[in-house]
């Protein structure tokens, strides 16, 4: 806080029209009079603000376009990370959820329904489990499911089921669709497993996400739920720029 007001005042001061004399004023003085600026017109603390927010994010937007630009492989064709649509579509559309997230519940049928009605868009998951023990069990669970050939099942399962999914209704769940329990625990003590949660986090992170779902489709970051159309939307976008 303390660095952005000071930014702040930085901006205002650079707007005050001080004399050629201002190098000669004290510290305490230059702030005295961009104090004594503020208060005879408000308005220049809102354009300052403003300018500061256009700064901002134009130097989150160029971090952002280099960590897509070094992460790109790690993001869509990580070989650990589980893949449903068109393995080999021309437009590659990667979520981060959590099988807790209300939204990523409702973005489920979307993303079903993007599925059904494109048959060119691959789906890459990283599982992102950021709310609670019973998120991280059911993402261990869901990767784990991949040994015995059965990840898709399980994981539209997890996400349609009703309430927080816990260790108990995760293992219920697994049984319904036909998982091997025993190795299904074995399996989630896996390396594999573990590389991938870390490995989400570390994404997560580099590009700013703070909540799920959240998309990457090519160039655009898409924090929050979205509906088929939307995605569609993007998704012609970025077969028009390739």
């Amino acid at each position: 806080m303390k660095t952005r007001i000071g930014a702040i005042l930085a901006i205002c001061l650079a707007t005050f029209p001080l004399t050629t004399l201002a190098e000669e004023l004290s510290e305490a003085r230059i702030k005295e009079l961009v104090y004594e600026a503020i208060r005879e017109n408000p308005d220049i603390i809102m354009e300052a603000v403003a300018i500061l927010q256009q700064r901002e994010d134009a130097a989150q937007a160029s971090a952002t376009q280099s960590v897509l630009g070094d992460q790109r492989t790690a993001l869509e064709r990580d070989p650990n990370a589980p893949v449903l649509g068109n393995p080999d579509g021309d437009v590659t559309v990667v979520e981060f959820f959590d099988y807790n997230c209300p939204y990523c519940k409702r973005a489920m049928t979307e993303v079903q329904a993007l599925l059904a009605a494109d048959k060119n868009v691959r789906v890459v998951y990283r599982e992102w489990p950021i709310l609670g023990e019973g998120s991280v069990f059911a993402s261990r669970a869901a990767l784990a499911a991949r040994a015995q050939g059965k990840y898709e099942a399980f994981h539209w399962a997890l996400m349609g089921a009703k309430g927080r999914v816990q260790e108990a209704s995760v293992l219920r769940i697994a049984k319904d669709v036909g998982l091997d329990i025993e190795q299904l625990q074995a399996d989630m003590r896996t390396p594999e497993v573990e590389d991938h949660l870390a490995r989400s986090m570390q994404l997560a992170e580099a590009l700013g996400f703070n909540g799920t779902p959240s998309f990457v489709i090519g160039e655009a970051l898409v924090p929050g739920f979205v509906d088929q159309a939307q995605l569609q939307e993007i998704i012609d976008e970025n077969r028009k720029a390739k």
